[in-house]
């Protein structure tokens, strides 16, 4: 199986809110995503893509669009963390994602996974897919997930 593989970065803040640690205390990373597609490289003359599986470039546009630039610089809060919702609620104009289940790196990563699948499946009629994401919480700590 043949893979290529696109790294970004964005930054985020987060809690844990029942966490044991200082995580359950706002808190920020510099996250890196690891994005890993799968296809039959394209084989048509003349075309822009010819010989890729996808341009890096537009698996970069297409994250940025669905999920980077979504997240980058906001507060990715769980939907039942009311204290925290009702204060990023009572900052005007504060960017903050409500997602449907604590943002461990693990749930982050399962709903990257979940948004940037459909985002490019099947863009060229090639069986393109999302194969494989890494979210590197820090450089040291990551979760992983794929289509397997």
């Amino acid at each position: 199986m043949l893979t290529i593989t696109r790294k970004l970065e964005f930054d985020a803040g987060h809690r844990i809110p029942d966490h044991k640690s200082q995580c359950r205390n706002l808190h920020g990373h510099r996250y890196t995503l690891e994005i890993t597609l799968t296809g039959a490289v394209i084989d048509i003359e003349g075309n822009s893509d010819n010989g890729m599986i996808m341009d890096f470039s537009d698996i970069k546009s297409l994250a940025k669009e669905h999920l980077v630039d979504v997240w980058d610089h906001a507060f990715l809060v769980y939907e039942k963390d009311t204290p925290v919702r009702d204060f990023l609620a009572s900052l005007p104009g504060h960017k903050t994602v409500v997602i449907g289940s604590i943002p461990t790196v693990e749930n982050l990563a399962r709903e990257a996974f979940h948004i940037l699948k459909a985002a490019y499946k099947d863009r060229y009629g090639t069986g393109l897919h999302l194969q494989k994401l890494v979210l590197h919480e820090t450089p040291n700590c990551w979760a992983e997930i794929s289509a397997d």
